[in-house]
């Protein structure tokens, strides 16, 4: 199970961005071009794993995007994106973003009080996006019912948990230095 991602992970180049070594990757960055199996895989497992039994999933701008898209299709549930720039619509909660490569704002629109929701996303990595989004959904007044990342590298996971009390599934474990070293991939 999951050998489509599991040899994406493989095949994934590494390159430095300053003091950061990032990994390119399918469902991470568009490059190179997703192949319909992998998504397919992936969202599949994720069906298996994560509590669905919610008003929407929400995901991240542009990560996730293409990953809860496909989810949304097969399950039957809308989606909803957390954007980077603001539309001002009444009750817009803006989010501090801070990653190990970047800063900036997101934009989380049309959560009401109650709704009942999963998160899903792409990667976790030093959890600063994660963070600002399930602090944003609390401030909303949401119901976070599960989180699930695809993949999971660095210490970024355990920051979320601690920080937010929320516990973050995965479907694979990388470290990344000169080349994208596999720790676990979920059977």
């Amino acid at each position: 199970m999951l050998e489509l991602l599991r040899k994406s992970l493989e095949d994934a180049p590494v390159m430095r961005r300053g003091e950061y070594n990032y990994f390119i990757h399918p469902l991470t960055d568009s490059i190179p071009p997703i192949e319909p199996g992998l998504v397919r895989e992936v969202c599949e497992a994720i069906e298996r794993r994560a509590d669905l039994d919610v008003d929407y999933i929400v995901t991240m701008e542009a990560m996730g995007i293409h990953i809860s898209a496909v989810l949304s299709q097969m399950t039957g549930l809308p989606l909803n994106i957390v954007r980077k720039r603001s539309y001002g619509l009444p009750g817009e909660v803006v989010l501090d973003q801070s990653t190990g490569y970047s800063r900036g704002e997101m934009y989380l629109n049309s959560v009401r009080k109650g709704d009942i929701v999963t998160v899903v996303d792409a990667v976790i990595s030093t959890g600063g996006t994660l963070k600002a989004v399930l602090s944003g959904l609390r401030r909303a007044g949401a119901i976070v019912k599960d989180v699930i990342c695809v993949i999971e590298r660095g210490d970024g996971l355990r920051g979320v948990e601690e920080c937010t009390g929320f516990t973050v599934k995965t479907l694979a474990k990388i470290e990344v230095g000169e080349k994208v070293d596999i720790v676990r991939v979920l059977d």
